[in-house]
């Protein structure tokens, strides 16, 4: 069968044939390979600038006395037995369970208790919520100086200077930075889950924990990171609470440790530098465990924000 072509209609329009060009790639949108370097080589840059002294500190703590001062990174001579100086010469481990135990409840109470005042804030809707919000807000201009005497006065009236208890329990009453942080999270979930849910019968504690506490997580580990590592860094409240050797928290303790083999004292920098190594690794282990959560919320907030 042979078939034959009709010609084209009067009045049609024929479009133009062309010829087949090269098929362009879509743009991925990933930037080109020298930029990309430049990026990794600033990164590498910046990591060698801010560990270069955690190296030097490592490397001080392994050289004898006299050498702890002397040129170079390198531990050379090497004398590890400064780590075990260093722990038997003061209760290392007891100032390290204080500040786990401190650090752990100073940072659950402040996000928590901050998580439940940013939940009301970003929920519920009454008058003056963004004036009470701003006032919230506004504490956090107060240095600590000014409310430090006054505070200092109700635990003494309390009866709890010299214990660990005002080292954390000031956390109940929230944090106007972890409020603000957590109150973006949740005005970023969608409100008609939470009306579905009050529909059915939920209450507000079952929207706060069953529903809100599970996606706003990653915001609650960055809370809890941060607080922790305020807690145990913190110096100035054990200087001011504390009196019993056993109660103290290693930032406290590294103090004690500086008088007596720093300044004024001894003269064995080997040992302050090894005990400075070991209070401040756990630190960097905890970041290592809990850094894919925390980027996670630092870049989820930072889209949110």
């Amino acid at each position: 069968m042979t078939t034959t072509s009709q010609p084209p209609a009067a009045g049609a329009v024929v479009a133009p044939v062309t010829a087949p060009g090269p098929v362009r790639q879509a743009d991925d949108g990933r930037r080109p390979r020298w930029q990309r370097m430049l990026f990794v080589l600033a990164l590498v840059a910046a990591a060698v600038v801010f560990l270069l002294p955690f190296v030097w500190l490592v490397g001080a703590s392994l050289r004898p006395r006299e050498y702890v001062f002397s040129p170079g990174l390198l531990p050379t001579p090497f004398a590890p037995d400064n780590y075990a100086r260093a722990w038997d010469a003061m209760p290392l481990f007891t100032w390290l369970f204080n500040s786990v135990v401190v650090g752990v409840a100073a940072a659950a109470a402040a996000t928590l208790s901050s998580a439940w005042v940013a939940f009301g804030f970003a929920y519920f809707r009454f008058p003056g919520r963004n004036l009470l919000f701003g006032l919230v807000l506004a504490t956090m201009m107060l240095p600590f100086a000014v409310t430090m005497i006054p505070t200092y006065l109700i635990w003494n009236r309390l009866g709890l200077v010299d214990t660990q208890v005002p080292l954390w329990a000031g956390n109940l009453f929230g944090s106007a930075f972890y409020i603000f942080l957590l109150r973006q999270f949740f005005l970023s979930l969608p409100r008609e889950y939470f009306e579905a849910a009050r529909v059915d019968g939920a209450g507000y504690p079952q929207l706060f924990w069953r529903m809100a506490f599970p996606l706003v997580r990653p915001a609650l580990l960055v809370a809890f990171v941060f607080e922790f590592k305020a807690s145990w860094t913190d110096l100035v409240k054990p200087l001011i609470y504390l009196r019993n050797e056993q109660l103290y928290t290693l930032p406290r303790g590294l103090k004690v440790i500086l008088d007596r083999f720093g300044y004024g004292g001894e003269q064995q920098w080997e040992v302050v530098l090894a005990a400075s190594v070991i209070a401040t690794v756990p630190m960097i282990i905890l970041f290592f465990l809990a850094q894919r959560h925390f980027v996670e919320g630092i870049a989820t907030g930072g889209r949110k924000g």
